[in-house]
């Protein structure tokens, strides 16, 4: 996780500066300067926030265009469960991933069924009661990076296993390979997402050594290619391998619904997920054996490259149900633990020397005392204490508050009438 990429990125032809964006994200990675934003990638968890309250759409998701599929001799397709619910009327998922075929893919790999082996595992890896409880899902990346952002102390509760995208992935190139007899670098394997942060975490997984994803196309981009497809009266191959137990991680509660236990929380929304952990890590939870969090509200149905709204979606996921009359075929045993560990982010810290980090955070406390403490925005800061952080920090001044930097003007008009006055 050391190297940087976000799909979360600023067109600053577009900002107007309104500071709504670093109002309300959660790691505090936005400033405002000279009018425009600006976001400290460092800190940003690409949770999609500011793209959903930015008025302007200056905040957007990078994903790739379908053009990259000539680069491949054999493209995959990896729907994530949640594509399952954008469309109206669409009664079996065979017809979704028949249509995915037309569009030019020559293969599908649901990432439902991919979730319904992490389930498995994860199962497996609760009854022999050695994870640190609460353990945390790991599904969203999200989550994992506020965590490793917000609440280190907790990362030892995240559940150690790699991400069901990344899992559909590398079984998808397997059984294609063995298919095919193709290469690796034959083999173009693209996953479908609803949301930024899958997107970042198909460049950089998170636990794992390597991607085995080429690239990504957003839920809304792709809904309008197959939208053109479904109503073909051709026959359908059968190409689901999942059961609802799979397709139900599209929404909040569904991973851990699967898991043998009904103490556990489900909760949505990334402020909602930070009170939750906040709870976690003063010991209010202890008692509790699993903490399903993601990012958007509803679940991933929320993601902000969805089309639909995340309650009709989340109500067209729950019809499935009755349409899906199979049992998966769960493999009984397959490697889904982290080849490496996620660990802390150490943006926030002021310092890596802990002597200078403790006496920058005393001179920050004393520039807040003398702040407004009326989280206003104007400085371009989401609020007087990150004024404060940004002064200490070298990336602000104390007059880029409107308050301060009155007082100063009140200051320097009484210093000329006193002179005059002489």
């Amino acid at each position: 996780m050391s190297e940087i990429f976000h799909s979360v990125t600023l067109d600053k032809d577009k900002c107007h500066g309104c500071t709504n964006c670093i109002k309300l994200c959660p790691t505090q990675a936005i400033r405002v300067r000279d009018g425009k934003a600006k976001i400290i990638k460092e800190r940003c968890i690409d949770c999609g926030e500011c793209i959903r309250v930015c008025p302007y759409h200056a905040k957007k998701a990078i994903t790739d265009s379908l053009e990259i599929l000539n680069d491949f001799k054999y493209n995959i397709a990896l729907p994530a469960p949640t594509f399952y619910g954008q469309f109206a009327k669409v009664k079996d998922i065979n017809v979704l991933l028949n249509a995915l075929k037309k569009v030019g893919f020559d293969d599908i790999f649901e990432v439902a069924y991919a979730a319904q082996i992490i389930t498995n595992e994860t199962r497996k890896l609760m009854e022999m009661g050695e994870l640190e409880k609460p353990v945390i899902s790991s599904a969203c990346p999200t989550v994992v990076k506020l965590i490793c952002s917000r609440f280190p102390s907790l990362i030892n509760h995240i559940l150690p296993v790699i991400s069901p995208m990344n899992l559909a992935a590398r079984l998808a190139r397997e059984v294609a390979k063995e298919h095919t007899g193709l290469s690796d670098a034959q083999i173009g394997v693209f996953f479908i997402t609803p949301c930024a942060a899958k997107a970042t975490c198909a460049h950089i997984p998170i636990g794992a050594a390597k991607t085995y994803i080429n690239g990504t196309f957003s839920i809304k981009d792709m809904y309008l290619k197959v939208l053109p497809h479904l109503s073909s009266k051709e026959s359908l191959d059968e190409l689901s391998k999942a059961d609802f137990n799979g397709v139900c991680w599209a929404v909040s509660g569904g991973e851990a619904s699967g898991l043998a236990t009904e103490n556990y929380i489900a909760v949505d929304g990334i402020h909602n997920v930070i009170e939750v952990m906040e709870a976690i890590e003063d010991g209010k939870m202890n008692d509790i054996d699993f903490v399903e969090g993601v990012a958007c509200v509803g679940g991933c149905v929320g993601g902000p490259l969805n089309v639909e709204n995340n309650f009709v979606a989340k109500s067209r996921i729950k019809k499935l149900r009755a349409s899906i009359d199979k049992k998966a075929v769960i493999p009984e045993s397959v490697d889904v633990m982290w080849d490496i560990p996620v660990v802390q982010n150490t943006a926030m810290n002021l310092d890596d020397d802990i002597i200078v980090a403790m006496q920058k955070m005393e001179q920050m406390y004393k520039i807040y005392d003398e702040l407004p403490k009326l989280d206003c925005g104007s400085c371009g800061s989401p609020s007087c204490k990150t004024l404060s952080e940004d002064i200490v920090r070298g990336f602000a001044k104390e007059t880029d508050c409107i308050f301060k930097l009155r007082e100063k003007i009140a200051e320097l008009a009484q210093e000329m009438m006193n002179i005059d006055k002489h």
